[in-house]
């Protein structure tokens, strides 16, 4: 059924056609067109219809088509191919690469959704893809190219040749290789220099090069190359590398460096330089070529050829004298000669002179004195600076005995006159002059012969008389000893008459003298002169002369340390004159010294014939010094003999003579200097050794600077004068490489000697101490500054400067300046390059030397030149309107300047490019708004700033008029292929979002560091129009970042974007190198390198371990701070040493290595680096080390450490072992300190060899010390020794810590006194001493007490006068005496003391006495007991009877055994209170003690004694007759029976037999025998006894000092003997009556030595006695010393006989 007609032969409607052959075209089709559709066909026939039915589809067609792709190899590729259908059809998709379909395999290949996928693409998937799509509704093919790109293969063929054009570079050559599918970029071409790492040469070779020529490089050096391509994808894999090529050998291009000329000799000159610098040798050093020639003179030079590169000095020899010099120096290789270095002048040493004085005249001016004129020698020939002359005269026969006279030089050309005087007379001498410099003498003139003028002669010798008669008598003599002339003649003279003699007359016969008459007889020489001097003597007639009497009473006076007076009563004087008086004296050098033998000390001739002489002075003796002298004297007969010996004196001291002597220097330091001399010898003091010091003084050599004076005090010990004895000090605060002069003098306390030879010596290098100064900076662009200096003061070189270092750094920048180094002492300026412009610098200077840099100079701060200013930036248009914009910006961040306006130029975008607007505003203008613009327009604004130079770069942004802005999307998309990421940084890609009607103006970038950082901005001003950017600052290598972006507009900034995937920077090499701790030898070809990690950021990786470098070190170079790369080019070899494992060596742990293999006594410098897969780190600092010579193995041996005195140890010792001692041993370390306290007291010194021995000095007295030595040479130290210990001697203690008084009355007092302080050794004793300190009556008497042990510290002193103050002195004793501790105190009872007791009586009964009184004044304190004191009647001594009663008694009974026998006693009381002992009672009446005796004192009991020994006696001879034995033999047996008896009847507390005491005369007279005990102390060996009473019987009637000693003994522990009050009890061990106490009590024993000969008294001790404490402990124990001078009493207990 039709709807519609569609077509028909009349009816058309658009679309459908109706054709010829009845069909119906519809065109084109729609999807409104499906239906039936039906044809009715008409005709004549009649018309019949059909219908069809029409369904439209819609067309099957790829919508997204596959795009051509390039896909990295082994990436994954997709292509994709959608298509769009009608949703009633089905359709289906097909793949052919080419014409092969593909099949969906599972694997590599597969579609999905019509996309094909290949995964881990490769090369064979390069193709054309084309995918159909296949449907009811149509079918389509789209096609599409699959290209795979990889990286490019390595260029082959790399080949490397020599350039004959060019000797410092080389030709490379390679075939091009695969690009990878992608057009190659460029290569990248690196070199291996030396076998040194890899470094990149050049990365800018063109991708369409395949040769390229390689310039740059060093002479002499071996290269290798290889060659990788780039291309999109990345770089390629390395050729292989070439064929390892050396360049040719070139002349060193630069010249030695830090070359200096010193003049050795006179005819030398020692040059000494260092190598060129290592880059510049172009090849291997072969030698040196040394020129030179004199300076300032035309000619050719002089070549000398050092053909050893490691000798780096040259002695010029057979030069000219004292001669100015031109010297240079090149290197050569090889190749040739190098460049010359800058010339240097130097002098020869001056020389001796090489011509005497002209036209020498001597002539004789007298008999003593010669005049020497002489013109100079000519100029040319003094060869230096003419010092003097010397005026040589010499005896004819005897050329030794040379007289030299110095004369100083006159004007040149002047004649000249000089003296020699003092010469003998009549004398024929050769006299010669010479002219001298500093090094020395020059040649003497001919000598001529001349003799002095006669003179009268000299005395006559041996005048002597024989044939003495009464009325002649003859004469001889001898010749004068100087006869000055020809002797004409001798001339007699006697009793005023005389007679002329023929000359060969010595003898002359005297007649018609008178008999029994005094003759003065003279004697003379004569020659032509005149008449000599008269030898005189005096002689009787008739009267033959004898030997002279002794001289006697020798008195010494006047001492002075170099003279005293002798005074004397003559002997006769033999009947004729005195002639010579001689002088004898025996020497001491100290109290204990020993006694040398008697010498001549002086001899007085009496030339005035004085009969009377009894005086004169003795000169010239030794100051401090014990003399005793003796005199005889000599007449013309012969001497007599010597008188008796002087007493003992001591001269004064005085300043000592001599200097110390062998002052040398042991070490020097940078600061300090260490001195060693020869102690005086003791008998130089010239004073008390305690005061001797040494005083060293020290002053510079060029006079700068002020004297300094270091006192060392004298070590005792040292001063013996023994060979190899030295004291030694360290003087230190001294400048650096310094000239010093030394001098060293001895003190005392009197005053110094005189100073010794000038040591001349200087300290060692060191770094400057001073800056370059008038440093003067200026800029001479806008990027350099020229920077002057003038160099460090010599005063502060402080040794060879090397060269400078300009420090530069913009100012307030907080990281390290940069250094600009400046090679050459002499260089003076540098021009610094590559500066930012127009800013403000901070420069510094600092010199160095061989040890390093000085201090740096004050800042300088200077600007460089401004220059035309940077583009401003931020530039924004905040504000923008249809018809007006506002432009705001910032200043430019380099403004290179003074910013002095800006100028804003705009113009339509769409208009003529070179038409602006512009407006200039003010340099502080920060915006500007623009009008009168046209809307919706686009305008492009530039924006510029101007400075003095003018307009700088434009900023330019383009604006859009319009009102309808927003802010801006965020950036999209932001990604960084892989390929793209670095160490340190990476490049980001991103897409730009939609700019919000308002052109962008900069992006701004954040970072966050994985994991726990936080967002930071990286870049706040990327330009608008870039797409991708390199992202490098403040990224860190090996470490995971996210990134994020934002836009920013006119309007403001857009949202922050997605963050990107996480991307990891790549490892870098490692920024840090291990820090070398040490490097020590190991063995002689060994060293073991420690080193400490680098800090694990520096590592910028994974740490794959350590490369060590080392290199042999020239001869006197210095470690380099060259980069590693530079000291890889030279032969360094490098060991790698990773994990446990090294190429130098095994067994290592992570932080040590051991290197082998080196060469031995050779030095080396070693660096070590960080390395990972990267690279390696730059070099660590720079260690060197000696190889060669390891530490010693073992310390020294047979350690010996032996006191010498007592501040004194000497250590001596033994060297190592040879084969421990690895190499050379330098010296040794002593450490020593007090035993127990090593933290406290230890010390260190340091002996170098050779020596073996050294004091240690000013250590503790009598103290225990250990020593350890360990040996050391340039490796370092070896082992410490064991301790070994030792104690220093004793030495004089100090004084008594106190000295008091207690117990003072007007006749005793007790004496106190405290330990010293400082006891110095074994306190053996004290000494003290007491005399009044004014005469009493006439006599001031010194009494000397010797206490021996040190447990008593007490005195009780008896034998006072009442009134006198007494001046006290205590000494301990160790092995000497120490200083004394002085107090004064007055004999009297103190104020305060109480009064004398009162009605003093005493009864007696048949065994006791009882003594009795009443209380006296008790004084200003209460009374807190009673002393009873007893005195009997053969000592006349009061002493202590019964010790402390109690304050309450009024009497106390004394048992009468307590008293002696026969002896009468009186007795006293004293009060006692806190102030002291008062004033004594009244003295009571003598009582005698009586009582029986024991029948062993009978006469019956003695008689039978008698009777039985001569019984004995007589049976013994009896028995000897009956056995025929002769008299000799029975006086032999007699003798020993008596020894026998000796023995039987020691007594056993003093041990003196009873045959000793038997010899005493006995006598009942009375003495006080009981000491308040029952026993009396032992007896003591006389041996103890020590007086000092020399000249005591003649000195005390003359009112002189008397001096009495007594010594005093510690009694002994184990004695049983006590003191014991009235109240004690008898000893229970010794009956009162047993045959023993009676030959210990009977007083007849104890004072018989008072009835000994006249001449035995004198060896009689001072009186004296001790009380001995009691065995409680009760009392305290004293001891008491009395003395007196019309009787002696002995210490009780002690034998009479000495």
């Amino acid at each position: 059924f039709c709807s519609q007609l569609l077509a028909s032969g009349t009816v058309q409607i658009p679309r459908f056609t109706l054709l010829e052959s009845g069909g119906l075209l519809v065109e084109p089709i729609r999807m409104e067109d499906s239906g039936d559709y039906t044809c009715t066909a008409a005709g004549a026939d009649g018309s019949i219809n059909a219908t069809a039915t029409l369904t439209v589809w819609i067309r099957t067609f790829i919508s997204v088509p596959p795009v051509d792709q390039r896909v990295i190899k082994g990436t994954t590729a997709t292509l994709d191919c959608s298509a769009t259908h009608d949703p009633r059809v089905n359709i289906s998709f097909q793949w052919q690469r080419g014409a092969v379909p593909l099949q969906p395999s599972g694997g590599r290949v597969s579609i999905l959704s019509g996309s094909l996928t290949i995964s881990q693409t490769w090369s064979g998937d390069i193709g054309d893809y084309t995918c159909t799509v296949t449907s009811q509704a149509g079918n389509q093919s789209r096609s599409a190219r699959l290209e795979v790109i990889e990286l490019p293969h390595s260029p082959r063929s790399l080949s490397v040749s020599l350039n004959d054009s060019d000797s410092r570079s080389v030709l490379l050559s390679w075939v091009r290789p695969f690009d990878g599918n992608s057009p190659l970029l460029h290569y990248i071409l690196e070199l291996s220099e030396n076998n040194s790492p890899w470094k990149v040469y050049t990365s800018e070779v063109g991708p369409a090069v395949t040769q390229v020529s390689v310039g740059g490089l060093t002479p002499a050096r071996t290269y290798q190359f290889r060659l990788c391509a780039v291309n999109q994808v990345g770089r390629g894999q390395y050729s292989g590398e070439t064929q390892r090529l050396m360049l040719r050998e070139e002349a060193p291009s630069a010249p030695p460096k830090n070359m200096v000329a010193s003049g050795r000799t006179n005819q030398s000159i020692m040059v000494q330089w260092q190598p060129p610098p290592e880059p510049q040798h172009n090849g291997l050093l072969r030698g040196y070529v040394l020129r030179y020639r004199l300076a300032g003179l035309p000619g050719e030079y002089q070549e000398k050829n050092i053909s050893s590169p490691e000798t780096n000095y040259c002695l010029l020899s057979d030069l000219i004298i004292w001669t100015q010099y031109q010297i240079q120096l090149a290197a050569y290789t090889a190749a040739g000669l190098g460049e010359y270095s800058t010339a240097v002048t130097e002098y020869t040493l001056q020389g001796v002179p090489t011509a005497p004085p002209q036209a020498v005249e001597v002539t004789a001016v007298s008999s003593s004195a010669i005049r020497f004129t002489w013109n100079p020698p000519p100029q040319q020939f003094i060869n230096g600076i003419n010092q003097g002359y010397k005026l040589l005269v010499w005896p004819e026969h005897s050329p030794e005995a040379v007289t030299i006279v110095t004369i100083t030089p006159d004007y040149p050309g002047s004649r000249l006159t000089g003296l020699v005087v003092g010469l003998r007379k009549f004398t024929w001498y050769l006299g010669s002059t010479l002219c001298f410099t500093t090094p020395g003498d020059g040649p003497k003139s001919p000598p001529i012969l001349l003799q002095t003028h006669e003179d009268t002669p000299g005395p006559v010798g041996h005048l002597s008389f024989t044939e003495i008669l009464d009325t002649s008598l003859r004469v001889s003599w001898a010749e004068p000893k100087d006869k000055n002339g020809i002797i004409t003649g001798s001339e007699g003279n006697a009793s005023c008459e005389e007679r002329a003699l023929a000359n060969s007359t010595l003898q002359y016969k005297v007649t018609s003298l008178t008999s029994m008459t005094s003759y003065a007889l003279e004697v003379a020489a004569m020659t032509a002169a005149g008449r000599g001097v008269a030898t005189t003597s005096t002689i009787s007639s008739g009267v033959p002369p004898e030997l002279p009497g002794v001289p006697s009473n020798l008195v010494i006076s006047n001492i002075s340390p170099r003279s005293a007076t002798l005074r004397f009563r003559p002997g006769s004087d033999g009947k004729t004159v005195i002639s010579k008086w001689i002088v004898e004296g025996q020497v001491r050098i100290s109290l204990d010294g020993k006694e040398e033998e008697w010498r001549v000390v002086y001899e007085r001739e009496n030339r005035e014939k004085q009969p009377d002489v009894d005086s004169m002075e003795i000169p010239d003796l030794l100051p401090f010094t014990l003399y005793r002298f003796r005199l005889r004297q000599e007449n013309i007969v012969g001497s007599s003999p010597s008188s008796t010996p002087s007493r003992m004196i001591q001269t004064l001291q005085s300043a000592p003579d001599t200097p110390p002597n062998n002052l040398t220097l042991v070490t020097a330091t940078q600061t300090s200097l260490t001195l060693r001399w020869a102690p005086l010898p003791v008998s130089e003091y010239n004073g008390s050794p305690e005061t001797v010091g040494y005083r060293v003084c020290v002053r510079r050599a060029d006079g700068r600077g002020e004297e300094r004076m270091e006192e060392v005090a004298e070590v005792r010990g040292q001063g013996s004068g023994v060979s190899g004895q030295q004291s030694e000090t360290m003087l230190e605060g001294l400048a650096e490489w310094t000239d010093y002069q030394l001098k060293i003098q001895a003190f005392n306390s009197i005053g110094a000697g005189p100073w010794s030879n000038t040591l001349t010596t200087h300290t060692k290098e060191s770094v400057p101490s001073g800056c370059p100064v008038n440093v003067s900076v200026e800029a001479v662009s806008s990027t350099r500054i020229l920077v002057t200096w003038s160099p460090v003061p010599e005063m502060q070189r402080n040794g060879p400067i090397l060269g400078y270092k300009v420090l530069y750094a913009v100012k307030d920048c907080v990281g390290a300046p940069s250094v600009w180094s400046v090679p050459g002492e002499r260089s003076v300026s540098v021009l610094l390059g590559e500066l930012l412009k127009y800013t403000v610098y901070q420069i510094q200077l600092v010199a160095f030397t061989q040890l390093g840099d000085g201090p740096p100079s004050p800042r300088t701060l200077h600007r460089t030149k401004d220059d035309v200013p940077g583009p401003p930036v931020r530039l924004l248009f905040p504000e923008v309107r249809l018809t007006s914009v506002r432009v705001v910006w910032q200043p430019p961040p380099d403004p290179n300047g003074i910013i002095l306006g800006y100028q804003i130029a705009y113009r339509l975008d769409a208009g003529d490019p070179m038409r602006f607007t512009t407006v200039e505003v003010g340099s502080t203008a920060r915006q500007f708004t623009v009008s009168s613009l046209t809307g919706d327009q686009a305008y492009v604004f530039k924006l510029t700033a101007r400075t003095s130079q003018g307009w700088g770069r434009a900023q330019e942004a383009v604006v859009i008029t319009t009102e309808r802005r927003e802010r801006p999307s965020p950036p999209r998309k932001l990604s960084v292929p892989q390929g793209e990421i670095q160490s340190r940084r990476l490049r980001l890609h991103w897409v730009a979002g939609l700019t919000g009607s308002s052109p962008l103006r900069y992006y701004c970038l954040q970072t966050r560091e994985l994991p726990t950082g936080d967002w930071t901005s990286h870049s706040a001003d990327i330009p608008h129009n870039y797409t991708c950017v390199y992202v490098f600052y403040r990224l860190k290598p090996f470490t995971s970042y996210k990134l994020r972006m934002l836009a920013t507009n006119d309007v403001g900034d857009s949202n922050y974007s997605k963050e990107t995937e996480t991307v990891i920077t790549l490892q870098d090499v490692p920024e840090e190198a291990p820090v070398i701790v040490s490097v020590k030898p190991s063995t002689t070809t060994s060293v073991l390198v420690q080193w400490q990690r680098p800090s694990e950021e520096s590592v910028n990786g994974v740490l794959v371990g350590y490369r060590l470098y080392y290199r042999e070190l020239p001869v006197n170079s210095t470690p380099s701070t060259v980069p590693l790369e530079d000291m890889a080019n030279n032969t360094t070899t490098r060991g790698d040493i990773t994990g446990n494992h090294s190429l130098c060596c095994s067994d290592i742990t992570g932080n040590h290595s051991l290197c082998c293999k080196l060469k031995k006594f050779k030095c080396y410098e070693i660096v070590m680096t960080t390395y990972n897969i990267v690279g390696e780190s730059p070099p660590s600092e720079p260690a060197t080390v000696s190889v060669g010579e390891a530490a010693p193995s073992l310390p020294p041996q047979s350690i010996r450490v032996v006191p010498v005195s007592p501040t004194v140890l000497e250590v001596t010792w033994d060297l190592p072992p040879l084969h421990t001692q690895n190499g050379l041993i330098q010296g040794y370390k002593i450490h020593y300190w007090q035993g127990d306290r090593q933290n406290e007291t230890e010390k260190v010194t340091v002996v170098f060899v050779p020596d073996t021995r050294v004091r240690l000095v000013n250590l503790t007295c009598y103290t225990s010390y250990l020593v350890t030595l360990s040996a050391f040479n340039v490796a370092g130290d070896g082992p410490p020794s064991e301790p070994r210990g030792a104690k220093t001697l004793q030495a004089a203690p100090s004084q008594p810590s106190f000295l008091s008084f207690s117990e003072v009355t007007g006749w005793s007092v007790n004496v106190s006194w405290g330990a010293p302080s400082a006891s110095n050794g074994v306190v053996e004793g004290y000494r003290v001493v007491y005399q009044p300190t004014q005469p009493v009556q006439g006599v001031s008497r010194v009494v000397t007490v010797e206490v021996k042990g040190s447990w008593q510290r007490w005195l009780k002193v008896r034998d006072l006068t009442k009134g006198v103050i007494y001046r006290f002195s205590v000494q301990a004793r160790t092995v000497s005496y120490g200083p004394a501790a002085h107090c004064n105190v007055t004999s009297q009872p103190l104020q305060g003391t109480p009064g004398s007791p009162m009605e003093m009586s005493v009864t007696k009964s048949s065994s006791a006495l009882t003594i009795h009184w009443s209380e006296g004044d008790a004084g200003a304190g209460p009374v807190i007991g009673y002393i009873i004191e007893a005195r009997p009647s053969d000592e006349g001594m009061w002493d202590s009877f019964v010790r402390l009663l109690p304050p309450s008694s009024r009497s106390v009974t004394v048992e009468m055994d307590r008293l002696r026998s026969g002896v009468g006693y009186e007795f006293r009381v004293i009060a006692v209170n806190r102030y002291g002992y008062g004033e004594p009672s009244t003295p009571s009446t003598a009582l005698a003690a009586l009582w029986d005796r024991p029948f062993y004192e009978e006469w019956w009991f003695l008689l039978v004694l008698s009777l039985i020994g001569l019984i004995m006696i007589l049976m013994l001879v009896f028995s000897l007759l009956l056995h025929g034995h002769n008299h000799k033999y029975r006086s032999c047996s007699t003798g020993k029976h008596v020894s026998t008896v000796e023995e039987s009847v020691t007594l056993d507390n003093g041990g003196f037999t009873a045959l000793e005491l038997n010899s005493r005369t006995l006598n009942n007279k009375s003495n006080f025998h009981k000491k308040n005990g029952t026993r009396s102390p032992p007896r003591p060996s006389p041996g103890l006894l020590h007086y000092s009473d020399e000249d005591l019987c003649d000195n005390y009637n003359n009112g002189a000092i008397l001096t009495e000693s007594t010594t005093l003994t510690e009694k002994p522990a184990d004695i049983s003997e006590s003191e014991v009050t009235d109240s004690d009890c008898e000893d229970d061990h010794h009956p009162k009556h047993s045959f023993v106490n009676h030959y210990m009590s009977d007083p007849t024993y104890y004072n018989s030595w008072k009835r000994q000969p006249k001449g035995l008294k004198g060896l009689s001790p001072a009186s004296g006695y001790e009380e001995c404490s009691s065995a409680d402990g009760a009392e305290p124990y004293y001891q008491t010393v009395v003395t007196q001078h019309s009787s002696r009493t002995p210490v009780t207990g002690f034998s009479s006989f000495v």
